[in-house]
């Protein structure tokens, strides 16, 4: 099976960047997008061979997620939820799709803000997001994607030390990425890339840090451990173009 994970910065305005040729390029069974930016609907997308599940944020223009599943995944498909348990619904940030063997769920996390204004409100989507996913662990293996909004180590990022403390880089949030991993979760990429550095998925649109490839590796699939023996590849498609984050993409046999 295999799975993509991107967040495009607004839906409707990576459509017209090249979305449709690189998603059929892919055949992915699974394709999951953050920051839709949109109210379902309002993008004219509808591929063949695949059924869309959209949860946007009530905010118009903000937020949102969205997932593609092939056709031929709709009879393994049990059931459909947005947010976390109920919670954490209001800005579309949460899709979990139950599968026969396994849950697959699509994140983009809130962002902490300049000078951590919106930090507490994090921790909390951190907690609740972490015993969500380890309820959902304890009865069947999970499959957690999406735009993460942390560089969990120093390697991750290009500039740690002048980025320490700042959003996406404080100790809080490395350390509920942490406390997450130790629950019997695995990062996949760092797992079979252990030590690599320069590899990066979100770069900022200023100072031409894409070009000078000063970015930062904030886009995650995050397995259940026991799955981690049935990835067979998993890739940062740092090539791709049309939003200043790049997806992320892994083959596993489930």
């Amino acid at each position: 099976m295999k799975l993509i994970t991107w967040n495009v910065n607004g839906f409707r305005a990576v459509l017209k960047k090249g979305f449709e040729d690189f998603f059929y390029s892919q055949n992915a069974d699974v394709f999951a997008i953050q920051e839709t930016k949109m109210q379902e609907g309002q993008a004219d997308f509808a591929p063949d061979g695949y059924d869309a599940v959209y949860n946007s944020a009530l905010k118009k223009g903000y937020s949102g997620t969205a997932v593609f599943y092939s056709e031929k995944l709709k009879e393994r498909l049990i059931d459909i939820r947005k947010g976390i348990n109920g919670l954490h619904n209001d800005e579309g940030r949460v899709i979990t799709m139950e599968f026969d063997s396994f849950y697959f769920v699509n994140c983009y996390v809130p962002n902490a803000q300049n000078e951590l204004a919106r930090i507490d409100y994090r921790m909390v989507f951190e907690d609740d997001m972490r015993n969500y996913l380890k309820e959902l662990d304890s009865k069947k293996p999970v499959i957690y994607c999406g735009d993460l909004n942390v560089a969990h180590t120093e390697i991750d990022l290009k500039n740690p030390k002048t980025n320490r403390g700042n959003a996406g880089f404080s100790d809080e949030e490395r350390g509920k990425f942490t406390e997450l991993l130790d629950e019997g979760f695995a990062d996949v990429w760092r797992r079979n890339n252990e030590g690599v550095e320069g590899v990066y998925s979100w770069w900022s649109y200023r100072f031409k840090a894409r070009e000078k490839n000063a970015g930062w590796r904030i886009d995650y699939f995050i397995v259940s451990e026991r799955l981690m023996d049935k990835v067979t590849d998993v890739k940062i498609m740092t090539d791709v173009t049309g939003s200043d984050h790049c997806p992320v993409m892994v083959e596993i046999e489930i």
